[in-house]
């Protein structure tokens, strides 16, 4: 295990260096990485870290999330507010279902595995997503309109609502008696208490910082340690009361945030120390489950369907976006931030194959696929013209 790190920590630094310096986004150097040393390419890494891969990466994910609350100011949320609804679910959905529908008229498959297979594709990946707005958000790119922001915020609940819809169609093939009504309607519910739960342990974090003199090495570590207590109870509720606790890690960053913006910003210059380790973790296993022999079983029909599902993405952004003062290039910068799929897809690609869905195989390699494709293509897409259109003049 310990050689393993070793070799993660080191190549993955040097490759990330590699990948800043040609210009392209270090952590798809990291991703490499994790494609080429792990259980599906040359096998370097510990059975001991793959078993807990799955933890280290919700750690991960959660180290970025709680960092991108601390760099959302209410000012900007309130300026991105609707928009940023309409992003968390339009798009989503008519990916999904558009999906759902080609992939069953391709694949000869039911419409339940299909809708599987759809919105198992429809979530975007904050892995990918959260960091790239950070680091426009810190070069205060394309902020007089809230636009990483805006992205931000709709990337972080267009995953519950995937995941939700995702778990309906799975319910409906195992014979579950799913009430798919009541599963919709369970969506805001679990965004509410999301919220309302993040609020509640930002608030205690606020009273334990002004009440303790805690150092702030201390008080990150404190403040993660809360979001993953969080994240726990979100499991352990499961199929009980639906709790989106990923966007309650951001609210904590960003009731924090609210409150005390010194301490803020000592505890996003904390998190921003983290997550260099982080970071390699994330992206080193995430691409440690990619499996590219699996991805080619697709075919040509598999890439068809990812990116018609893409185009349809990118119609309902270009919708959500109807009616804000963003200019037309800052919309398809939008579209393309829409792009990138990692976390959902290596987290639950394989569900439906472990469920027993005869079209399982078939659904995890196009979720496979859509990783190689899109995560490179949509973080180059970002960085490049993030860059180009989101400088301040």
């Amino acid at each position: 295990m310990g050689f393993s790190l070793a070799i993660i920590i080191l190549l993955g630094i040097a490759l990330k260096k590699i990948f800043d310096w040609v210009k392209l986004p270090g952590f798809l150097g990291m991703l490499l990485l994790g494609i080429i040393i792990g259980p599906y390419g040359i096998n370097m890494i510990s059975s001991d870290i793959l078993d807990i891969s799955g933890d280290l990466r919700k750690i991960a994910l959660i180290i970025i999330l709680i960092r991108a609350g601390l760099g959302i100011k209410r000012d900007t949320l309130k300026k991105v507010g609707v928009p940023a609804v309409k992003m968390s679910f339009i798009p989503g959905i008519l990916e999904g279902f558009t999906i759902m529908l080609l992939g069953s008229f391709l694949f000869g498959i039911s419409k339940i595995e299909a809708g599987m297979l759809g919105f198992i594709i429809a979530a975007v990946s904050p892995a990918v997503v959260v960091p790239l707005m950070l680091s426009f958000i810190d070069k205060n790119f394309g902020e007089k309109k809230g636009i990483p922001t805006l992205i931000l915020a709709g990337a972080s609940i267009d995953d519950v609502f995937a995941i939700t819809i995702f778990s309906t169609f799975l319910g409906l093939y195992t014979g579950k008696n799913v009430n798919i009504s009541m599963q919709i309607g369970s969506i805001p519910i679990s965004i509410a208490l999301g919220i309302l739960m993040g609020l509640i342990i930002g608030m205690l974090m606020v009273m334990i910082f002004r009440k303790y003199h805690i150092r702030d090495t201390k008080k990150a570590l404190l403040l993660l340690a809360a979001a993953i207590i969080l994240t726990t109870i979100e499991e352990e509720l499961k199929g009980i009361i639906p709790i989106a606790s990923l966007l309650g890690v951001m609210m904590v960053g960003f009731y924090i945030r609210e409150k005390d913006t010194k301490r803020a910003d000592a505890l996003a210059q904390k998190f921003n120390k983290i997550w260099v380790f982080a970071e390699l973790m994330l992206f080193v296993l995430v691409g440690a489950q990619v499996n590219i022999d699996v991805a080619f079983h697709s075919g040509l029909l598999g890439l068809i369907v990812i990116v018609i599902g893409l185009i349809v993405r990118s119609i309902g952004v270009f919708i959500s976006t109807q009616g804000t003062d963003l200019n037309w290039k800052e919309r398809v910068f939008c579209m393309i931030a829409y792009v990138p799929k990692a976390t959902v897809q290596a987290a639950i690609g394989a569900v439906p194959l472990e469920a027993g869905v005869p079209s399982g195989e078939l659904i995890l390699a196009i979720a496979v696929l859509a990783i190689i494709v899109t995560a490179p293509l949509g973080a180059i897409g970002i960085k490049m013209t993030g860059e180009k259109w989101l400088a301040p003049r």
